[in-house]
């Protein structure tokens, strides 16, 4: 796709000639979670921004509109198809110094409900103003400057409230007040709780405005820092000037893998993410390779994919983490054999017992992603987060932005399942500086080294089932991009014990067989798909309909 797209732009300005097949015209495309975002990295593109720059603009523009999930108090991973060439960069969060392993426990060794969930003993480093610097020096074509100045713009004079984000501000001060929680997050966005508000952030402005005129430096060190430190310190965070000089992303080399002829490359430790789509597609394709592929969503369907699930969890509590400080079997995971003998585990006609999947080898929710395809035919797939929605619930008082709470990300304890019922264990256990585990999948899928899909999604764990789902619907079942989007998907992990998450729209017959095989059907959406596809040389995006994303397709100028 790039030599034909290359062509066609190069034909566009010079003139077409009469002779010879007729080229498709070159385009970009973007799949945001939001409509600011989404012409903000659509400008970028049309002055001849790269995907990366178009990126970088984004996620900036997403810290000042998308409060519950953009960010630049939190983190985050960036998968880059760029040139021909993979990359992947990681700007996840890493553990405070002063961090240990057992700081969330009480003085019965129980984990304590609250503390690595809300307030600022709940946050880790932030990583995303480091990861923006670092993809900007490699790889983007546009100055600093310009890509920051649309967020300041936004911060300081405002944008008009989404009902959607309305909804959930109102929502959010609501939970606090009725569950006690003492917080600043009122007196910040509240303001923001009534829908067509014209909704400034001035501390935010402040603080962007020199991110944009110093760089990285403009939130690691100076007055930033110092506004960081100082809420901390007052509030019994553990940040401080050092872990904010000391923090540093990370370029890592992305996990690639062959499935039905394309090429995909996704996320590797210490995201789950990528070793866990590998490990699914790979047992349901080992299992339909001597069965018949069951109905699209029909309950044999999502037994099947279920079934592969509970052995994709049960490798990721007890393997997986930040590969600095753990020595990740990455190699053996991801081993076809391995997942063959996975897979001949497998149950087509009653569910696995729980406790007798174990580990195979030696016999938050609010996250947000975004998708993009600029002309030259170079993808960005990246999913950045502040773990739950509007992260710890409160803002550092000076520098105007949501600190994450991603130290739940941690095990807390081995063996106890976090916020989103995940188990880990040694692997992920809390030490200083190490990278909590993820389930972000940014995922970039080839086919004969041209961008096929871009897909990603928020949700937790759910994440690595959406993402997984969003391939296996679109290259599988050949769904369009708005029907792949927007198809009502499932979730099945570990735990909670044969309990089956899912979007409303099963078909009663689908739910009625399933419930009598002896699942627990919890009916609760999750996730927000941004995805692009590209078919017969023209791209399609699309945005969950559920979410208040824009998904847009333009032709280069």
């Amino acid at each position: 796709m790039r030599n034909v797209i290359l062509s066609c732009f190069i034909v566009t300005l010079f003139g077409c000639s009469s002779a010879g097949p007729t080229q498709p015209e070159a385009e970009y495309a973007v799949a945001m979670p939001d409509q600011f975002a989404a012409q903000v990295a659509l400008n970028v593109m049309a002055e001849g921004g790269n995907a990366v720059d178009a990126a970088i603009a984004a996620q900036f523009a997403l810290a000042v509109t998308y409060p519950e999930a953009g960010n630049i108090g939190g983190g985050g991973f960036m998968t880059i198809y760029m040139d021909d060439a993979t990359d992947f960069l990681d700007y996840r969060e890493m553990a405070p110094a002063a961090a240990s392993r057992d700081m969330y426990l009480d003085e019965n060794g129980d984990v304590h409900p609250s503390d690595s969930l809300f307030g600022a003993k709940a946050s880790g480093i932030p990583g995303t103003v480091a990861g923006m610097w670092q993809a900007h020096q490699k790889y983007a074509k546009l100055p600093w400057q310009r890509l920051v100045q649309p967020a300041v713009t936004l911060a300081q004079d405002g944008f008009y409230v989404p009902e959607k984000l309305a909804g959930r501000v109102s929502r959010y001060i609501q939970r606090l007040e009725q569950r006690g929680r003492e917080s600043n997050f009122a007196d910040y966005f509240g303001a923001a709780a009534t829908p067509g508000a014209l909704f400034k952030q001035p501390e935010l402005a402040a603080t962007l405005t020199r991110i944009r005129d110093r760089g990285q430096a403009g939130f690691y060190s100076g007055e930033t820092a110092a506004h960081i430190v100082n809420f901390m310190q007052a509030n019994g965070g553990l940040i401080s000037r050092e872990d904010l000089h000391n923090y540093t992303a990370k370029w890592r080399t992305p996990i690639t893998f062959a499935w039905r002829g394309y090429e995909i490359i996704t996320s590797p430790p210490p995201s789950s993410g990528g070793i866990a789509v590998a490990q699914w597609l790979g047992m349901v394709d080992n299992v339909v390779s001597d069965n018949a592929l069951p109905a699209h969503n029909s309950a044999e369907y999502l037994h099947l994919v279920s079934e592969a699930g509970k052995r994709v969890f049960a490798d990721r509590a007890e393997y997986l983490g930040d590969p600095d400080f753990f020595a990740v079997p990455q190699s053996q995971l991801v081993d076809p054999a391995y997942i063959a003998k996975r897979a001949a585990a497998i149950n087509l006609s009653a569910i696995s017992a729980t406790p007798d999947i174990q580990p195979g080898l030696y016999e938050s929710e609010d996250t947000t992603h975004f998708s993009i395809v600029d002309k030259w035919g170079n993808a960005v797939a990246n999913t950045t987060t502040i773990n739950l929605s509007f992260g710890a619930g409160v803002v550092a008082e000076g520098a105007g932005f949501l600190l994450n709470d991603e130290m739940d990300d941690f095990s807390a304890k081995p063996g106890v399942p976090n916020f989103f019922g995940a188990v880990g264990g040694e692997a992920n256990a809390i030490e200083p500086y190490k990278r909590m585990l993820s389930s972000m999948t940014p995922t970039i899928v080839l086919d004969n080294d041209e961008v096929k899909l871009v897909t990603g999604s928020p949700g937790g764990t759910t994440i690595i089932s959406s993402v997984t789902l969003s391939i296996l619907n679109t290259l599988l079942f050949d769904l369009s991009a708005e029907d792949a989007v927007n198809s009502p998907r499932f979730h099945h992990q570990l735990l909670p014990k044969d309990t089956i998450r899912m979007h409303p729209g099963f078909a009663a017959t689908t739910r009625q067989a399933l419930t009598d095989m002896g699942y627990t059907l919890d009916e609760r959406r999750f996730g927000d798909l941004h995805l692009i596809l590209q078919q017969d040389g023209r791209l399609s995006a699309a945005s969950e309909a559920s979410g208040r994303g824009r998904a847009v397709v333009e032709k280069a100028q």
